[in-house]
């Protein structure tokens, strides 16, 4: 099939996804997505960086999302989990007049937008506090103001190269400037004040500095060489994109989840108190307490199976390819898409698939399926890099919530979702509504 004027493969065998991701990855290594460095450089990131500009932007950032890392960055989230709390307690005593109706995806993206505003920019966002606060103004102008009809912009994400030999942008201007501004002048910032603060900003100085051993030590930095000022934004900016939306949906449709099935959710419950009461000091979250809970893991992973936020995969062939044992030829230059919301929903894979069922992701059962038939954040070497951070974050909100809150169906709660199949990633169109009482 064709997208515009791009050749298009689709790809539903499992084991031929297994070839594309993971065995024959050298050929089906880019995504063949809009960048345009030298017009728009806040495109040019882990996403759509190609051949060996990704290589070697993927191997400096693969320390960044270590399980060492996460947890030194766990603190951040905990203290945001906390203002969460008190957000959704204001937002309860507001919902009182409605029986208690809370919209539940604005919520958890005012979260997500701080944690990531603290760990990505270094910058507190406020947004729990202020919903209409500047970073959440500019995170929802990503996805609601884009700076081309949808016409354009499919043009653009479905024919990057030309897009890209054309000089056209994808972002507004507004928006790159807030972005490119927000890190140089946290990085002027933390240089002239000799501030380390463990995040991922720290980091990305790190790989800026010239000397190894100096930008350990958070002395001497010479800026002259690594990363340029233009590259950390653009990381930064992606890190932010990917990790704000994903995550904040990805909690909701749990909560969601959660409401409809409340033995689940008193299970999970059940399961925070348990271990915090035993793995923490004072019932405080820590990383290594969230780590300890397996439930809320399998609860997660369901919710993840049944609500993919990215429904499909996206790669390019860089030569022609035989399909193995086929006669079938994948032409150089053409795009391959792996629908993972279409792999999670089918009934010969995950019996009954819209019931929600943790019990999915009990070892047994997972050892059973194929490998390739749970790709929530893809798989192989140009998998979510940031795939530990977002579940961390996930978590830890979840559990802040769920120690104080309980959820339940109210009369706006859409059973079903209806979804906005028009947005990109997967996103329900009038969000997520919920009964929310005190515990």
């Amino acid at each position: 099939m064709f997208t515009f004027f791009k050749q298009t493969a689709l790809i539903i065998d499992l084991d031929l996804v297994k070839q594309v991701l993971i065995k024959d990855f050298n050929i089906f290594q880019d995504r063949g997505l809009f960048s345009n460095v030298k017009d728009d450089p806040l495109t040019a990131h882990l996403l759509t960086l190609e051949g060996d500009e990704w290589r070697s932007m993927r191997q400096k950032m693969t320390p960044v999302f270590t399980s060492g890392k996460m947890k030194q960055m766990s603190g951040v989230i905990v203290e945001v989990g906390h203002r969460l709390a008190e957000a959704m307690d204001k937002a309860v005593s507001a919902a009182a007049v409605d029986n208690g109706d809370v919209e539940l995806k604005d919520v958890c993206a005012r979260f997500t937008t701080d944690v990531i505003g603290t760990c990505a920019f270094g910058l507190e966002c406020h947004s729990l506090s202020d919903p209409n606060a500047e970073f959440r103004a500019k995170g929802r102008m990503i996805f609601e103001q884009p700076r081309h009809s949808p016409l354009v912009q499919f043009f653009v994400l479905t024919n990057a190269k030309l897009a890209e030999k054309l000089r056209m942008k994808l972002l507004p201007d507004e928006l790159s400037e807030f972005f490119m501004n927000a890190v140089r002048n946290t990085v002027d910032y933390r240089l002239k004040n000799e501030i380390k603060r463990n995040d991922f900003l720290d980091e990305l100085i790190q790989l800026r500095a010239e000397n190894e051993e100096a930008a350990k030590q958070g002395k001497a930095i010479d800026l002259s060489s690594g990363l340029t000022l233009e590259q950390m934004a653009a990381q930064a900016f992606v890190f932010f994109v990917a990790g704000f939306e994903t995550s904040s949906s990805t909690m909701s449709y749990c909560l969601y989840e959660l409401a409809l099935h409340p033995d689940i959710q008193r299970r999970v419950r059940e399961e925070i108190e348990a271990v915090l009461k035993t793995r923490s000091q004072g019932g405080e979250i820590t990383y290594d307490a969230v780590a300890e809970m397996h439930y809320l893991d399998k609860v997660l992973a369901e919710t993840l199976r049944k609500h993919p936020i990215i429904p499909q995969l996206i790669r390019e062939a860089n030569r022609n390819y035989k399909v193995p044992n086929t006669d079938i030829i994948i032409d150089k230059g053409t795009t391959v898409l792996i629908p993972v919301h279409n792999i999670h929903h089918d009934p010969e894979i995950y019996p009954k698939p819209e019931h929600f069922d943790p019990s999915r992701f009990e070892t047994d059962q997972v050892k059973a399926r194929h490998p390739m038939a749970y790709l929530p954040f893809g798989d192989g070497q140009r998998n979510c890099i940031g795939l530990r951070f977002g579940k961390l974050q996930a978590k830890i909100g979840l559990v802040s919530l769920l120690r104080r809150f309980k959820f339940g169906v109210s009369k706006r709660t859409e059973i079903p979702l209806i979804l906005d199949t028009r947005g990109f990633p997967l996103a329900t169109k009038n969000g997520i509504h919920l009964k929310v009482e005190r515990i």
